[in-house]
């Protein structure tokens, strides 16, 4: 009987997981199945570009993984019973059950609301391509100019913030930042940014809470009310409930406490990549849900899958960040470098370079996602005999 490896979810860390396991296993040997609500692959990189009404191209999973011996199964999860090693699933097809012998769960986060009243009935977000889109004719109907107020300081809010000044400037923005605008960033890195803001018009509220919303303003912590004919959140990402409710051990964020290999830490048999694995970088902190953490843990995930099943030794790929990327609407950015603690260095590249450098990663993960068995081996790794498989489960 052949190995069965169920994906789950099919975002940046599950499509490149997939490809990659695809590349290396033999077939013979091994069935491939990635379960995905949505028929496309999202870029959610760039899903505050479509919101603001620019058009992007949705590859369709089916072709992504045509040829690759990929199975794909279009339907959402609705639960995980990892000691009887199923997932239960319910699509166009109705319910159903897909069993496994190796799990990789990469179903990615969503918006978090932190229980701040109105945020779910009022606001919007850019963390799926529904809800972009709903934000998306939200913004068309303000055809004579409008408020829009996004809450979140971080590298989502500071990038819907820009691109949406820059691409409507008959809107006015602004921005709610709990803390300092770009504090983690280097002292001329948060002058480029400040500069940016400046230019674009980009009001901002530093040091300011937002503890509720409301169809038409934002209500501050200290009372302050902010108008808003839009509010769109950006205050953090949540991971989906499934995994507590599976029994997996979680941490208090929900996500699956993993080692370093991104195994589960209570069941051997399931692995975690991108927003739901709780990782421990090499600087002692857990990982941040990012792109650039699902690329870590995706490719680690898979490098120890594929060396357990095959009796192989297992590598460890480096789980370092080098810096962060921010685009500053089309034709500027900013680089931070960073250190092994994840502090900034003094030195960041900004403007059209750092723009096309941006532009060239975007470019180069959806080519990626596009083509995800290149450079395809002509002979795969053969899985190791099942007598070997036995103790392959129970080995650390």
């Amino acid at each position: 009987m052949k190995h069965r490896i169920v994906v789950l979810g099919a975002g940046y860390a599950g499509a490149f997981a997939a490809g990659n396991l695809a590349r290396r296993l033999s077939p013979a040997d091994t069935v491939i199945t990635v379960v995905n609500a949505a028929p496309d692959f999202v870029e959610r990189m760039r899903l505050h570009q479509l919101a603001i009404g620019q058009d992007l191209a949705f590859r369709k999973l089916a072709d992504v993984f045509a040829g690759t011996g990929v199975r794909l199964r279009l339907a959402r999860v609705t639960g995980v019973d990892p000691e009887r090693r199923a997932v239960a699933v319910t699509g166009e097809d109705g319910d159903g059950e897909l069993a496994y012998d190796t799990l990789l769960y990469a179903l990615g986060s969503s918006v978090a609301h932190h229980g701040v009243p109105g945020v779910a009935e009022h606001a919007f977000d850019v963390t799926g391509r529904s809800s972009a889109l709903r934000l998306r004719e939200r913004l068309a109907g303000l055809d004579g100019g409008g408020t829009v107020l996004i809450v979140g300081e971080g590298l989502t809010g500071i990038e819907t913030a820009t691109e949406f000044a820059e691409s409507r400037p008959d809107l006015s923005v602004a921005l709610a930042a709990r803390g300092e605008l770009g504090a983690w960033l280097s002292p001329k890195a948060r002058r480029h940014l400040r500069q940016a803001f400046d230019r674009l018009g980009i009001t901002v509220h530093e040091h300011t809470g937002i503890e509720a919303v409301e169809p038409s303003r934002a209500i501050a912590a200290d009372g302050t009310s902010i108008p808003a004919d839009v509010t769109v959140w950006s205050a953090g990402f949540a991971v989906h409930p499934i995994a507590a409710a599976s029994g997996l051990e979680v941490a208090e964020t929900g996500q699956i406490v993993v080692d370093r290999t991104m195994r589960s830490v209570s069941h051997p048999d399931v692995y975690a990549a991108g927003d739901c694995a709780y990782a421990i970088a090499e600087n002692g902190r857990p990982l941040p849900m990012s792109c650039a953490s699902a690329g870590f843990t995706n490719m680690q995930a898979t490098a120890a899958i594929i060396a357990r099943l095959t009796g192989s030794k297992v590598p460890t790929t480096g789980l370092k960040y080098l810096g962060n990327h921010i685009s500053l609407g089309r034709r500027d950015a900013i680089f931070q470098m960073v250190d092994g603690d994840a502090r900034s260095k003094s030195w960041y590249l900004g403007g059209r370079t750092a723009a096309r450098l941006k532009s060239g990663v975007l470019k180069g993960a959806g080519w990626g996602i596009a083509h995800p068995t290149f450079g395809m081996p002509k002979r795969k790794r053969r899985l190791a005999t099942a007598s070997d498989l036995v103790g392959v489960r129970a080995a650390a």
